[in-house]
């Protein structure tokens, strides 16, 4: 009797309740008018506008945040690093957006490292190349107008156009102080050339001992340590289908074989491709820590922990899926609710309607418990988003930036030790039992 009271309790114990969303009138400078769907509790602001192929952001020493721009999608060198300055916490919107360096290649990646001298730097992922330069708090243009060059990543045959892939270059930093590069694939799948390409490779903070730390990707285009495990968006390839492969998510492991492009993977298993054979079976491959549907383009992410207000995004990724190329096809266009083991839910969509783009999410940047910034690289604006009767601390003058850093390295302190739990907590059996389950990695 007892045994059956429990499996009843289980079976019914409520799981997290599903997201409503709600229209949310966006209205941009150029007279684009329409409505983007998100819970109720938040607001969507318009920050910045009249950007072109804006990307990532970085938060910098002092406090600061730098986006960049990779202008359109050809390959370029009409490519800006951006400082987003004089934040208005009541409107929600930048004063002044600045350009820190112009003319540069395909831009896509910012980063910021303050090494054992305590001297910080700037990195800079270019399509042709890995750069770094002495960075100096409050500057609004390089001091330093010489950079170093850490690593140089072939650049040919680049144009979406006519055939070509991956212009994208993305960094990333552990709490070690080891630097992360993803390079993408030169092809939608072949085999390559280069043993860099459709990898993430290892270095120090001086570009010493690179190594590949994983490959098989066909394109890692974010890259973020949260924890101790270094995570990434992957696209699959293209000539597998409307249905598949899966758009994948992982938890990187260090010296794994990803598949690609001999292996992809389909609702949650790998298969081999039967038109790119290898010697080895894909056995091996490891399968992903999530995925979403085929062609949806998962790009930007950001991990919420438990210091987050919102029920909704509390123990959570937020994933910017940038959408199909082929609008027919309809996948992504939004920004969803990512939990291990948990189905995901939309958190932001209305960026496809009917036919028409109103536009493509990218990076999304934590701020806070309350708010989070995301790029829309199709029509160049940066959104705030937060939730309401909340206000958010930017720096922009020098002299208030020293208590936003600190505060900046606490919530960093805060941030999990090991890989992001589910934030689902099942309320009867909390009661009854007195355990929180959660779905670990």
């Amino acid at each position: 009797m007892v045994k059956t009271i429990l499996l009843f309790l289980f079976l019914f114990v409520p799981t997290l309740a599903q997201v409503k969303l709600v229209p949310h009138k966006i209205m941009l400078k150029n007279g684009k008018a329409f409505n983007l769907n998100l819970p109720a509790e938040y607001e969507i602001i318009p920050a910045a506008e009249g950007l072109k192929r804006v990307r990532f952001f970085a938060k910098s020493p002092d406090g600061r945040i730098f986006v960049t721009d990779m202008y359109d999608l050809s390959d370029n060198a009409k490519g800006t690093v951006y400082i987003l300055d004089e934040f208005n916490a009541e409107t929600g919107k930048f004063g002044k957006v600045t350009p820190y360096l112009i003319n540069l290649k395909n831009p896509n990646s910012v980063q910021f490292y303050k090494d054992e001298k305590e001297q910080d730097w700037l990195y800079l992922a270019e399509t042709d190349k890995l750069t770094r330069r002495k960075f100096t708090k409050g500057e609004t243009a390089p001091t330093d107008t010489k950079p170093q060059t850490l690593a140089t990543f072939p650049d040919y045959g680049l144009s979406y156009k006519y055939g070509g892939w991956h212009l994208t270059r993305t960094i990333a930093f552990s709490p070690a102080g080891k630097l992360y590069v993803s390079v993408g694939s030169s092809c939608n799948a072949c085999e390559e050339k280069e043993a860099v390409r459709a990898s993430v490779l290892e270095m120090n903070a001086d570009g010493s001992q690179q190594r590949t730390f994983a490959k098989g990707l066909r394109n890692a285009v974010d890259l973020k340590w949260i924890g101790k495990f270094l995570f990434a968006t992957n696209q699959g390839a293209d000539h597998l289908g409307l249905n598949k492969p899966d758009e994948t998510f992982y938890a990187l492991k260090d010296g794994a074989d990803y598949g690609w492009a001999s292996c992809y993977q389909s609702g949650g298993k790998v298969y081999a491709d039967s038109e790119h054979r290898r010697r080895e079976a894909c056995d091996n491959v490891p399968v992903s820590y999530a995925y979403f549907p085929a062609h949806s383009s998962a790009l930007g992410f950001d991990y919420f922990d438990e210091t987050t207000n919102s029920e909704a995004i509390k123990n959570a990724f937020l994933i910017a899926l940038h959408g199909s190329t082929n609008k027919k096809i309809g996948s992504g266009y939004k920004i969803v609710i990512m939990r291990k083991g948990e189905e995901n839910q939309d958190f932001i969509n209305g960026f496809l309607q009917g036919k028409t783009v109103m536009g493509r999410p990218c990076g999304i940047m934590k701020l806070d418990e309350n708010s989070f910034l995301f790029t829309d690289d199709f029509s160049g604006v940066i959104y705030y988003v937060r939730k309401k009767d909340s206000t958010t601390t930017i720096a922009s003058a020098p002299e208030a930036q020293e208590n936003l850093v600190e505060n900046t390295e606490n919530a960093n302190a805060k941030q999990p030790e090991s890989t992001p739990k589910s934030g689902s907590c099942f309320g009867v059996a909390v009661v009854l039992f007195g355990i929180c389950l959660r779905l670990i990695f």
